[in-house]
């Protein structure tokens, strides 16, 4: 089987089984560890996912802006990776922030694996 597109991945996430998804060298594991994994910035900040999205992926977090976030988890939030320009949107930007450099592929589907994992 040939590698999922990271949007491929991101849009059939309902229907695709798990052992589909493992097949694109993912895993729950490892998105799991990118949500919450902690670094200090070039600047001196530390920053995290759960900075702005809460430590629970269900509720709803504030940006930077004091804007509210919703949440993560599609499980609280049934349209969070339905819409292509979105998810390339926030994980471009979001990765940025956070580890200072943009997201691999298999990162990408590792979040959103562990993020369609929570129940």
């Amino acid at each position: 089987m040939k590698p999922l597109k990271f949007i491929t991945l991101c849009l059939l996430l309902t229907s695709a089984s798990p052992s589909v998804l493992a097949e694109s060298g993912a895993s729950i594991e490892e998105g799991k560890k990118l949500f919450y994994l902690e670094r200090v910035t070039s600047k001196g900040e530390k920053m995290s996912c759960t900075v702005c999205h809460t430590d629970n992926p269900k509720q709803s977090g504030k940006s930077r802006a004091n804007k509210v976030i919703e949440p993560l988890a599609p499980v609280a939030n049934p349209k969070r990776f339905t819409d292509q320009a979105k998810i390339e949107k926030w994980f471009k930007r979001n990765c940025q922030d956070v580890l200072e450099r943009q997201c691999t592929s298999a990162e990408k589907e590792s979040f959103v694996m562990y993020m369609k994992s929570i129940k």
